[in-house]
């Protein structure tokens, strides 16, 4: 019998410690398949399978729906494990688990319907790329979307619209196009075979279509109205446990360099790797920066969840609260990066072939970085709203119309 077929029979993990543990035990499993699924350009169908048996999907849904509704920081923990393990593991695994976490906004009945088991799998943009035409029970739903992560092993895939109404585009309160999330099915969507990317390979982040398709009205959804409250309803929710990933990275790399240092010898110089001043100081200065932006990231993650499970909301923030969460996300991206470059360049020309964890790392955290939560907009968006000036990404600090 396989791993995952005796993962299959045991009950999926439904707390957080049983879920990290579960999450720990495949670590040497990603690590082993991490050539097969770059080749493959998408997770192995049994890799899907061992990431849902650890219960990584579950993690946003409400003990009402099954799911053990996970803290930001827990969830956050998780897909550092797996990310150790394999980066796009960790990066499927992050965005996967929305489902759980699109359940706040969504109707009960379509919750319960659209999700029997809280372990199914979302995917998709929630960008307005596309035309919903409002129509009697719901949307005519049409358009193109990018980076849909996951896509491939998907139950069901988002896609962010603006609305209309009789041919005219909606508009929200304060004039701006009314963005709504649809949710449909993946044989409602038309995958494009285009993701050839630096990094992240095997996420198979197509792009889609999807052509004229109903979409029910209880399974679209807004951010800025959420079915129930609580830290998980805010609309920055999403973007939490993003750093994860980076940070899972980072730990590999580090955890990499620090065991081949133990036991290298330079025969130039004539010392081991261990005595080496340049390796002791790289290694020492990485750890460092490490451990600044992960107790930063969870720090601030912990900081926010606290406020907002005691009834606060992000309205209630002062400004330097509401901008933590999404800096120390930018940052843990960006430093996981330097620091993996940083290690790269002490490994010299052993980190260059495509059989080198070292070459994967940074192809894969290069191409994180170019996510628009490590982008200068955050940066931008922070300074922005710290002196009365216009965000450029509202979003990521819970604005929504």
């Amino acid at each position: 019998m396989t791993t995952v077929g005796v993962q299959q029979e045991r009950a999926v993990p439904n707390t957080a410690a049983e879920i990290l543990a579960a999450a720990e035990a495949i670590v040497p499993e990603l690590q082993a398949r991490a050539d097969e699924i770059d080749h493959n350009r998408s997770l192995p169908t049994d890799i899907v399978e061992l990431l849902r048996a650890t219960g990584v999907f579950r993690m946003g849904f409400g003990e009402q729906y099954g799911g053990p509704a996970l803290t930001a920081v827990e969830q956050t923990q998780v897909v550092e494990v797996l990310a150790r393990g394999n980066p796009t593991a960790g990066w499927c695994a992050m965005v996967g688990m929305d489902s759980g976490l699109f359940a706040d906004y969504l109707p009960e009945s379509a919750v319960r319907e659209m999700f029997p088991s809280p372990d199914l799998i979302t995917a998709g943009m929630l960008f307005a790329a596309g035309r919903a035409d409002r129509v009697p029970g719901g949307y005519r739903l049409s358009g193109r979307w990018g980076f849909g992560s996951g896509i491939l092993h998907a139950d069901w895939v988002s896609a962010g619209a603006v609305t209309y109404t009789d041919g005219q585009q909606d508009l929200t309160a304060s004039g701006k196009p009314n963005w709504r999330i649809m949710m449909v099915r993946p044989s409602e969507v038309r995958l494009i075979d285009n993701w050839y990317p630096t990094g992240l390979v095997g996420t198979g982040s197509a792009d889609y279509e999807i052509d004229d398709v109903f979409v029910p009205g209880e399974h679209t959804f807004a951010f800025g109205a959420p079915t129930r409250s609580g830290a998980l309803s805010a609309p920055d929710v999403l973007m939490r446990k993003m750093p994860g990933v980076a940070l899972g990275v980072a730990r590999a790399a580090l955890d990499y360099v620090r065991e081949v240092a133990s036991s290298k010898f330079n025969r130039m110089l004539g010392i081991r790797w261990a005595d080496d001043y340049r390796v002791q100081y790289t290694l020492g200065e990485c750890e460092m920066d490490f451990i600044t932006m992960r107790h930063g990231v969870y720090r601030s993650l912990q900081h926010r969840w606290d406020r907002l499970e005691n009834g606060a909301s992000l309205d209630d923030f002062t400004p330097d609260e509401r901008i933590e969460t999404m800096l120390t996300r930018r940052y843990a991206f960006r430093c996981a990066s330097s620091i993996v470059r940083r290690l790269y360049d002490l490994m010299a020309t052993s980190s260059i072939y495509a059989s080198s964890p070292m070459d994967r790392w940074l192809r894969d955290l290069e191409t994180m970085r170019q996510h628009t939560v490590a982008q200068d907009r955050i940066a931008q968006s922070a300074g922005a709203y710290l002196t009365g000036g216009t965000p450029q990404f509202e979003l990521a600090l819970g604005i929504v119309d």
